[in-house]
């Protein structure tokens, strides 16, 4: 796993959104960017523009994910059949990680990814602590034994601040997940355009 080097709301503060939907989140307080020309009247944003700015978000959104990552999950994505852009959320929906953060099981992506890093998640009744490891439709997911009683898992789970997704079902602390979902069925806070990081890779 590659260690995140910048604290995350900095990525909220420059996209000027809300990324993850929290309370905590800067731009609740602050909605101009950061820095001494963060208050300047913006302007007009070109094409290329727009198109890095779609793809730092995605890949904010789940945690950080590295270049290369990134750009390996979209090859894969380009190597499917069907449209890119769905393929592309497809695949990113089927990360451990991101499972075990729709299944309410931490408050935040990069504690999810934690929780999986530090040998706390069960696939299939088997340790995984690879939290970029792919899911099948019907892979059965559980928390183990530590992670039960820790208290950031309890308040996650009781937390009303979002709900889990019809792609997931969650039966106490054990997960199924059902099938890839679309584009459409992804609860994000703020609008993706998985279309303009399609644009962006295949310039």
């Amino acid at each position: 796993m590659s260690k995140r080097t910048s604290a995350k709301y900095k990525l909220d503060r420059r996209m000027g959104e809300n990324v993850w939907g929290r309370p905590k989140s800067p731009v609740n307080r602050r909605e101009y960017g950061p820095g001494q020309h963060g208050q300047r009247r913006k302007s007009k944003m070109s094409d290329f523009g727009l198109q890095l700015r779609a793809k730092q978000k995605l890949k904010g959104y789940y945690g950080d994910v590295t270049e290369k990552q990134f750009r390996k999950v979209y090859a894969e994505a380009v190597r499917m059949k069907g449209d890119t852009s769905q393929n592309l959320i497809g695949l990113l929906e089927r990360r451990l990680g991101i499972i075990v953060y729709r299944a309410k099981w931490a408050p935040t992506v990069f504690a999810a990814r934690q929780l999986v890093n530090h040998g706390h998640v069960l696939v299939n009744g088997r340790k995984c602590n690879i939290a970029s490891a792919l899911l099948k439709p019907g892979d059965v997911i559980e928390l183990g034994p530590k992670a039960r009683e820790m208290v950031l898992v309890l308040e996650a789970a009781q937390s009303s601040e979002r709900d889990v997704p019809e792609y997931v079902t969650v039966d106490g602390l054990k997960a199924s997940y059902v099938r890839v979902p679309t584009l459409d069925e992804v609860p994000y806070p703020v609008k993706m355009e998985p279309n303009l990081v399609v644009e962006f890779y295949s310039r």
